[in-house]
């Protein structure tokens, strides 16, 4: 019979154990980081007329 506990601790102990510690760590920490920079309608740019801009083209995808 396989001790789990035993391979689940020795995983994590291991370079990649460590390594994916980091990488969820980072993943987290940008997560967090990212929904505060969300700019609100009070701090986005206003928008100019096409006819005003000679040539200018916005294409959203």
């Amino acid at each position: 019979m396989i001790d789990r506990k035993a391979s689940h601790a020795s995983f994590w102990n291991s370079k990649l154990g460590h390594a994916a510690m980091a990488s969820i760590a980072a993943m987290v920490m940008m997560i967090a980081l990212s929904s505060q920079l969300q700019p609100g309608a009070a701090n986005a740019a206003p928008l100019a007329h096409p006819a005003s801009v000679a040539g200018a083209v916005v294409e959203i995808a």
